[in-house]
């Protein structure tokens, strides 16, 4: 004896099942290309290690990279800019640091303050228990590369010890602080 079978009971027949299995799959493979698209090309996460760019960023801070900023088409690093970086004596690892001249200017520190085209700049962000008393320079930065500065002048390893950063090794602008959350900021 065959029991009927209830219209509630009924289960989805092999070809529509496979057809709802099949529209999730390419949903979520679309989804992960498109998310390797934005983190390889867009945005990548970072999370600052130490405090070489204390006060401004704090180590365990969460950024968001924006790595679309310096697209030739898009637009170039600028003076007082914060990137993230290739640090040039082991690229495998990134660094964040402020920038501080580009191709072309002349960077000179006297008694720890920062001079670029003989003019004085202006770091009144950085407290005065973070600034140095070196002198360095002065010297112009080669065509191609940058000059980059942690905020935290007496505790960061920056140009002033590794010299000048190759375009290339520049990732991306520092754009967003997300974490922690009470300290959240846009750059």
């Amino acid at each position: 004896m065959v029991e009927p079978v209830h219209p509630e009971r009924r289960s989805f027949s092999l070809p529509r099942a496979a057809y709802e299995a099949a529209a999730w799959i390419r949903t979520l493979a679309s989804g992960a290309v498109y998310a390797t698209l934005i983190m390889t090309f867009g945005f990548q996460i970072a999370r600052v290690e130490g405090q070489s760019m204390a006060p401004t960023l704090s180590n365990h801070d969460r950024l968001i990279v924006n790595k679309a900023a310096y697209l030739p088409w898009i637009g170039e690093p600028q003076v007082g800019d914060i990137v993230m970086l290739y640090y040039p004596n082991k690229p495998e690892t990134a660094y964040v640091k402020r920038l501080i001249a580009g191709e072309g200017d002349t960077v000179g520190i006297v008694g720890g303050k920062v001079y670029r085209n003989e003019v004085l700049m202006d770091d009144s962000f950085v407290p005065a228990e973070f600034r140095s008393h070196d002198d360095w320079g002065p010297e112009v930065v080669p065509e191609g590369y940058y000059f980059v500065m942690g905020d935290n002048r007496n505790h960061s390893s920056d140009s002033r010890h590794w010299r000048f950063v190759p375009k290339r090794y520049i990732i991306g602008k520092v754009q967003v602080r997300w974490w922690p959350m009470p300290h959240s900021r846009l750059f």
